[in-house]
């Protein structure tokens, strides 16, 4: 939620050819008997190795804790980074007498968490109040460099119809408040509440967005550019596309599969803005359509076709998806990865899908907590 961590998560290259690519994540603290959300985040990074601490942050909630990891070429690089950090942060997470979750928002009901002690966030819920009265709502945020803030606008009109697919892919949330919402991300309905989220809208230019953004603040809508919560924007502080639309991965392999299909969409984009092709002008409400169906059926039902406004089978969308990216996944020598883990994704399906299965074997939520840990793990 802050959009801020220690090291730039993603950056330039000597060109367009290869792009860096950088993650972070947020996750959930909670009891470890009851799956109930905790504040716990200071006692957790206590016991965070000193080597990583630059690499780990609070966030917006006592019971929420974020990693950044560094930009990368290689997805193998981003592998091993989110591997580390999730291992390292888990164990200090035991070791803090609570466990890591790897979830978009809490499944069991419980106490709210404080918001974490912080003059901004003190000014957010002062103007704002607590607008999502949960446990804490755990996203993922996808840094990929961009020469200039120019072509990054450019960027964000290009990739901008394509989001509704990521969204799908990433939904982690299918319980709240100990039952089960309807939506197989239901932290999304609950970020919502916040004026400022809302696809991104189409952009003329580099000072169109600058511009948006002070008329925003000027509102009352936002604090800051901060708060500019769009699913894809510019970095307020590194050169950077910055994709942040949905929950946080269950897995590594699920975070390294979306980190790729978002390089590759923005380097897809950037050939378009570069050989002088359009982008596709999707009406807005449209979009938000895609988004809410997105949001309540994942990929275990239909999604919206945005170049005909027609519902189409999720997986018939995300694999002409996936056949649009090729040449980039190419380039950047991620696709054959980028399959295999697509392999992975349609046998055992998303976060939400994986989340329902085990409460329909067992019926209880605290196994769906366990087997969250255990994935978020590694």
């Amino acid at each position: 939620m802050t959009g801020q961590v220690a090291e730039a998560p993603g950056g330039t290259t000597a060109g367009t050819d290869v792009l860096t690519v950088g993650v972070e994540e947020e996750f959930l603290l909670v009891d470890p008997h009851t799956g109930a959300a905790v504040p716990a985040v200071d006692l957790v990074l206590e016991q965070v190795p000193a080597e990583l601490r630059g690499q780990v942050e609070r966030e917006f909630q006592t019971s929420q804790i974020e990693i950044g990891s560094p930009p990368g070429l290689e997805l193998s690089s981003i592998r091993h980074s989110l591997g580390v950090l999730r291992k390292a942060l888990a164990d200090a997470a035991e070791r803090a007498g609570v466990r890591l979750l790897a979830i978009g928002t809490g499944p069991v009901d419980g106490p709210v968490p404080p918001v974490v002690d912080k003059p901004r966030f003190d000014r957010m819920i002062e103007r704002f109040r607590l607008l999502v009265p949960g446990p804490g709502n755990n996203g993922m945020h996808v840094h990929v460099g961009v020469p200039d803030p120019e072509t990054g606008v450019q960027v964000l009109n290009h990739v901008r119809p394509w989001l509704p697919m990521l969204h799908a892919i990433t939904t982690n949330s299918p319980f709240a408040g100990g039952e089960d919402t309807g939506y197989a991300s239901w932290r999304s309905v609950e970020w919502e509440r916040w004026p400022s989220v809302a696809p991104t809208p189409w952009l003329e230019s580099h000072e169109h967005y600058q511009r948006l953004i002070r008329q925003l603040i000027a509102s009352g809508v936002m604090l800051d550019e901060g708060m500019l919560y769009w699913y894809a924007r510019l970095s307020a502080k590194y050169p950077t596309v910055e994709l942040r639309i949905g929950d946080v991965c269950p897995t590594v392999d699920d975070a390294v599969l979306v980190a790729a299909l978002v390089r590759a969409l923005v380097a897809t984009a950037m050939e378009d803005v570069e050989a002088g092709r359009p982008a596709l002008r999707t009406d807005h409400h449209l979009l938000v359509g895609a988004h809410w169906r997105a949001a309540h059926d994942g990929l275990e039902g239909e999604g919206v076709d945005v170049t005909t406004g027609e519902p189409k089978p999720a997986w018939d969308l995300l694999d002409g998806f996936v056949e649009r990216l090729r040449p980039a996944l190419e380039r950047h020598g991620d696709w054959a990865e980028v399959s295999d883990l697509l392999g992975g994704l349609r046998r055992h399906g998303t976060g939400a899908a994986r989340q329902r299965a085990v409460y329909a074997r067992t019926g209880r939520l605290v196994d769906v907590v366990h087997d969250v840990a255990r994935q978020t793990r590694g």
